[in-house]
């Protein structure tokens, strides 16, 4: 039988961050709430920690060879919930260099954000905090209560002890990524959706 993880809200988040730091639960997130500079750096932090963790690119909001096509004047306008992108393939494609410039896309090999067709890209998207998986929303919320009991509180075993949680849910995070992934050292063809094992890539956490 599999055991089941409830999804957090931003307010259950929010309660959580403040129960490990010793404050008391809130009831919304809206209306006046935001006002106590407290819990408006609370909500600002799981904010910033969660934009954090997704961009390092898991198998729930990464997808790569994306195709993808310039609009009427040639340009790429990137999304706002863009976290990375690259062309596929940038890796070991020195032909194009892209970057973000003026909210478009930018080929510093060429000089110029005007392109002339279809391009494909991996993507790492920045998705809404309750479509994150719940293992993974442990984790955020867990890093966001190491920041809060850092900035906020002055117990330094406080801090460790919710140094070891952080630890321990990157932990539970990584193996439910690489489960969900089903990741091998074996490569597949593009059109398939099972992407390959990269270790390199996984560095970078």
């Amino acid at each position: 039988m599999t055991t089941q993880i409830a999804t957090d809200t931003e307010l259950s988040a929010v309660n959580s961050i403040l129960g490990s730091i010793g404050q008391s639960p809130i009831t919304s997130l809206t209306g006046n709430a935001l006002q106590n500079p407290e819990i408006g750096f609370i909500k600002n932090l799981l904010d910033e920690t969660n934009k954090n963790v997704q961009g390092e690119g898991w198998h729930f909001n990464k997808e790569d060879h994306v195709l993808r096509s310039p609009d009427v004047n040639g340009n790429f306008l990137i999304p706002t919930d863009y976290l990375r992108f690259d062309v596929h393939d940038g890796l070991y494609d020195r032909t194009r260099d892209v970057v973000r410039k003026d909210g478009k896309l930018y080929d510093n090999v060429e000089h110029t954000d005007i392109f002339t067709g279809d391009l494909y890209f991996d993507i790492t998207y920045l998705r809404a905090f309750t479509d994150v998986p719940p293992t993974i929303q442990r984790y955020i919320i867990a890093r966001a209560s190491v920041r809060a009991a850092t900035q906020l509180v002055s117990n330094e075993d406080l801090v460790k002890l919710l140094q070891i949680e952080e630890a321990q849910t990157k932990a539970s995070a990584l193996e439910y990524d690489c489960e969900q992934g089903d990741h091998t050292f074996f490569g597949f063809p593009h059109e398939s959706n099972y992407r390959s094992y990269q270790p390199y890539k996984a560095l970078i956490r």
